[in-house]
């Protein structure tokens, strides 16, 4: 089925719902999850996985949105694949970090968690400035990643989740079907402008 008519058949059934998730902050429309990210439910509907396995990934996600949406924070990512949640992200405020953390660690259904968030105090990210990217560069160097992910021959674009931090590191996560794939994808993982190290969350197996 093509990309096309698939979508026609997902449109009907989840826009509404789509829409109420994405309205429900303004938090939501800065998380370059699995529902705003390029990775979109029309990638996800063509994955070689199981409905049920993606569903629970959906759910999980969906958890995590509203965690996010109650500490009023924007400054985090979440990158999802076969329940391994991948969340990064930086907060100056050490009881909205603690909240945050606390929320998503109490969400069902995580087989595992790789947690990349960071507390550091305004006065510290101020004295590592020259360091550091700013939010809107670490959406751009993710959005470059997952372009670059997309355009490469050989691997399969939809099994790889990528995110990243304001220390220009990249976290690729998801399932390789060799170790040739994985390779390849971690290579364009690092091929970026700005992308300082890139951390290996792939699992390799047919």
């Amino acid at each position: 089925m093509h990309r096309r008519d698939i979508l026609k058949s997902l449109l009907g059934g989840t826009t509404a719902a789509l829409a109420a998730s994405l309205v429900a902050g303004p938090a939501l429309a800065q998380i370059t999850d699995l529902l705003t990210a390029p990775k979109t439910l029309i990638d996800r509907a063509i994955e070689a996985r199981k409905a049920g396995d993606i569903a629970k990934d959906n759910e999980i996600v969906l958890k995590v949105n509203k965690v996010m949406a109650e500490v009023k924070s924007v400054k985090a990512s979440t990158e999802i694949y076969e329940q391994r949640l991948l969340i990064t992200g930086l907060f100056d405020d050490k009881a909205t970090y603690d909240q945050f953390e606390k929320g998503v660690r109490a969400v069902a259904g995580v087989k595992k968690l790789y947690w990349h968030v960071v507390f550091l105090s305004a006065a510290d990210q101020e004295k590592r400035k020259a360091e550091m990217l700013n939010w809107a560069d670490v959406t751009v160097l993710e959005s470059k990643g997952k372009a670059r992910l997309i355009g490469t021959r050989g691997v399969a674009d939809v099994n790889f989740r990528l995110c990243a931090d304001a220390f220009g590191t990249v976290y690729l996560l998801g399932r390789a079907r060799s170790k040739d794939e994985m390779n390849k994808a971690l290579a364009r993982a690092k091929d970026g402008e700005g992308v300082r190290k890139v951390v290996n969350y792939v699992e390799v197996r047919a």
